[in-house]
């Protein structure tokens, strides 16, 4: 289905095209609401992003908020957007998150995390704000080093478990890809790597004895192997939770009805579309597993990010000389 598109009134006055999708995804890129909350709810009132592919950064792409009725939010640590969440009731909008929370302190390999502590405590306020069902509990991804085997990941799963489950329905989990140069790179310098067939099969046998104390739903996050009847295959984009949370709501119902598998993910990822604002290389966090970020680039982009905040891109870039734009909004209408 070819994506419509929409004329939109940038902040200098040009009419460029715009997407208008239902249902925002902020973001699996980078994390919006640790380090770009602000910009996040600044566009909000704006009413669109400017969107920077990084594979064809010349191509400007714009996203308007106009028939947006949900937003998915992906954080380590969304503390700093709690303070304005409910700007986001007032608008009407349906949310929830995906709070990845881990323990890989020891190992320093998520350097730029508060402690974890600190990360559980931001869980069990932020559940207590907006619902349970609305904060879902992401262990992701799932490694092992020479110090950390099956039983020692566990351990770690069972503490974090007992803390949060309470506040959680869910938790999903997906294990560490090495596919990707960046990630073999890291795997080598800090010794991490990826579980055998076997090992996965142990650590599925004892999330669910786990999951006995706690009766949390399982899933299991892009993979297609079927590890047991206990696990389900995760939507991180669901029709279902939302349609659960927006049932007041009568535009996101009737598109839901309709939304389809998002085939621009994996093809073992099971969730429905929507339309991602973040931006590659943009994150602080430094995880050594992360494929989405250059850690050197992410630091120089928040720092344009810092000079100009408010711009329509989470990075401050300014338009290109070549930037195309509509120079006659009337072509979109019989006048």
């Amino acid at each position: 289905m070819a994506e419509l598109k929409y004329p939109l009134i940038t902040d200098t006055g040009m009419v460029v095209q715009a997407a208008c999708p239902v249902i925002i995804s902020a973001s699996r890129s980078t994390d919006i609401p640790a380090f770009y909350a602000d910009w996040f709810f600044l566009r909000l009132e704006k009413g669109y992003i400017r969107w920077i592919n990084s594979f064809s950064p010349n191509l400007p792409y714009y996203v308007s908020f106009e028939k947006t009725r949900a937003v998915v939010f992906w954080s380590k640590n969304p503390a700093p957007i709690i303070r304005d969440i409910s700007l986001l009731n007032i608008r009407g909008l349906s949310y929830y998150f995906q709070y990845t929370l881990n323990d890989y302190e020891a190992e320093g390999l998520e350097p730029g995390l508060p402690p974890l502590s600190e990360r559980i405590d931001t869980f069990i306020r932020l559940s207590k704000k907006i619902g349970k069902e609305r904060v879902i509990w992401r262990f992701d991804p799932v490694l092992l080093t020479p110090t950390v085997d099956i039983s020692e990941i566990l351990n770690r799963i069972r503490y974090i478990g007992n803390c949060v489950s309470p506040f959680t329905k869910k938790l999903v989990f997906s294990f560490v890809e090495l596919k990707y140069t960046r990630v073999k790179r890291s795997a080598r310098v800090f010794h991490f790597r990826g579980l055998t067939k076997e090992e996965k099969q142990e650590f599925i046998c004892g999330l669910i004895r786990l999951n006995q104390e706690w009766d949390l739903n399982l899933a299991v996050c892009a993979d297609e192997t079927e590890y047991s009847p206990h696990i389900m295959h995760n939507k991180c984009i669901d029709d279902l939770l939302l349609a659960e949370i927006g049932r007041d709501d009568p535009e996101l119902v009737l598109y839901l009805k309709s939304a389809g598998k998002d085939h621009g993910q994996r093809p073992a990822c099971q969730c429905i579309r929507s339309k991602d604002i973040g931006q590659y290389d943009t994150c602080l966090h430094g995880c050594m597993y992360c494929y989405a970020t250059d850690h050197e680039k992410a630091e120089k982009n928040y720092q344009k990010h810092s000079i100009m905040p408010g711009s329509d891109t989470i990075t401050g870039d300014k338009l290109k000389d070549n930037e195309p734009v509509i120079k006659d909004i009337r072509m979109f209408f019989d006048i």
